[in-house]
């Protein structure tokens, strides 16, 4: 099961820190993703951190976001600062085995940007 909080309204320029809790897994043995979704839009992906010194965002990060993870918490984070209005989407998790197509996806933290 992954648990996603720290969504919530924020003004453009500010920030936010989501995490991702995982239980009933293995966390090490899982690379972690965030997605987003906006209203109308596909979800697009957003960040993935495979190790602590492999990680990997999309272009439309621009350096705004960091991705995280600490195996002891079972918890994936994503730092954003200097939020976008465009940034505003529902913000979910997803962690996928190594080496597998097995995965599994919380249900999502909502992010308003204004």
């Amino acid at each position: 099961q992954l648990v996603e909080s720290g969504g919530g309204s924020v003004q453009a320029g500010g920030s936010l820190r989501l995490s991702c809790v995982a239980s009933g897994i293995t966390f090490s043995d899982y690379i972690m993703y965030w997605y987003r979704q906006a209203p109308g839009k596909e979800r697009e992906f957003v960040s993935v951190i495979y190790t602590i010194d492999s990680v990997t965002y999309a272009d439309f990060v621009e350096g705004r976001f960091t991705i995280s993870r600490d195996n002891a918490k079972n918890t994936a984070y994503l730092q954003m600062s200097s939020l976008k209005p465009e940034d505003t989407a529902m913000y979910s998790c997803k962690a996928r085995f190594r080496g597998s197509v097995t995965e599994y996806w919380g249900k999502g933290t909502q992010v308003t940007v204004s």
